[in-house]
């Protein structure tokens, strides 16, 4: 009697790191993005906006995100096309390290104070794009960076990384506050869609079975 081995197909390590490079160059700029999205909250940021890198390090220290970005951009013309860029180069980057979405909780949600403001945000991993933002930002510009970019890399961001994402300012008098906490409920809500639930592991969190 003979018998015939198939080659097995090698498990999947539910609990590897989910880790993800991404490098894009244009006329405009020169980005590499590297995420872990199972950190520590580590970050070494240089994108030649001194503010826009402080937002950035608030996502990776209350997301626990391990971030990595470096980003050469035409800032002699202005700020617009490095924000922007890194918001695209960014999402492309989450949607590539989180997968098929296979046992994450897929929704999380945030509010964030910061001594007079408040913000609160919520972000599903659904694959379907979608930015809705009111900050009423109270100055036009907070160091080098023009608030109006705000939007600019939140759109970048969830046009590439594919999640439906509400962010609101509910209150806020100081703009660096506005914004900062808009950055750290997101970082927060990231945190809480993008974590392993042990009790839907394996599991599409969609009754389509994909995403």
């Amino acid at each position: 009697m003979t018998s015939s081995l198939v080659p097995s197909t090698p498990a999947v390590d539910a609990h590897a790191d989910r880790v993800a490079e991404v490098a894009r160059n244009t006329a405009e700029t020169r980005i590499k993005v590297r995420v872990n999205l199972d950190g520590s909250g580590a970050s070494r940021i240089a994108t030649g906006i001194g503010f826009f890198d402080h937002m950035l390090e608030q996502i990776a220290r209350h997301g626990l995100i391990d971030l990595q970005i470096d980003c050469d951009g035409d800032l002699h013309i202005d700020g617009h096309h490095t924000v922007e860029d890194v918001g695209i180069t960014l999402g492309q980057a989450f949607a590539r390290a989180v997968g098929d979405k296979k046992g994450i909780r897929r929704y999380g949600h945030a509010y964030v104070p910061l001594d007079e403001a408040l913000s609160r945000v919520v972000v599903d991993f659904s694959g379907r794009p979608g930015l809705h933002l009111h900050i009423p930002f109270t100055a036009g510009s907070i160091g080098g960076f023009d608030t109006q970019l705000t939007y600019e890399f939140f759109q970048g961001f969830v046009n590439h990384a594919g999640v439906t994402l509400h962010i609101d300012n509910i209150k806020g008098i100081n703009a660096h506050h506005q914004c900062e906490t808009v950055f750290k409920a997101f970082a927060r809500a990231l945190r809480d869609a993008l974590e392993r639930d042990p009790r839907s592991a394996g599991m599409i969190p969609s009754t389509k079975g994909s995403l």
